[in-house]
């Protein structure tokens, strides 16, 4: 399968998501970015940008899309709006999460870009590889637990 192939259906999972898929397709096209609601096919863990990249040690994108790419193994969107834009973790719905940062579902709305094109609101840091592919929880509590403690000792 080619990546424009893979992408296509990893597209159409997530606008799957929208109770009116042809809605997310439209709102990709007119504006790149379609607004998902969560809380049917996946969730996501709000991380603010400063504890992100105490987590992986940088605020250089390509670092912190490896260490993400390599803890998590699943999508991360960046909201691109301010250089303080918080990361967003796409883990299942009803996923158990009892960290400190905020995990959005129902009733919430994500900005979603279409994978493979990129846009000046938000973007892909690790984008999806797979349908229904997502982060593990765990994963992302403990890459988490090491930012506190590498935040201490970066002068």
């Amino acid at each position: 399968m080619t990546t424009a192939e893979n992408r296509r259906l990893i597209a159409d999972w997530l606008a799957h998501a929208d109770p009116d898929p042809e809605n997310a397709w439209a709102q990709w096209e007119r504006c790149g970015v379609a607004l998902i609601p969560l809380g049917r096919r996946f969730d996501a863990v709000r991380v603010p940008a400063e504890r992100m990249h105490a987590a992986a040690g940088s605020e250089q994108p390509r670092t912190v899309a490896d260490a993400l790419g390599d803890w998590l193994a699943g999508p991360v969107l960046r909201d691109l709006r301010s250089g303080l834009g918080p990361y967003y973790v796409l883990v299942g719905p009803g996923v158990e999460w009892d960290g400190p940062e905020e995990r959005l579902s129902t009733d919430t709305y994500l900005g979603v870009p279409r994978p493979g094109h990129p846009t000046m609101l938000t973007r892909w840091v690790v984008e999806p590889r797979t349908p229904g592919g997502l982060c593990d929880a765990r994963h992302l509590r403990a890459l988490l637990r090491t930012a506190d403690p590498l935040r201490a000792v970066v002068p």
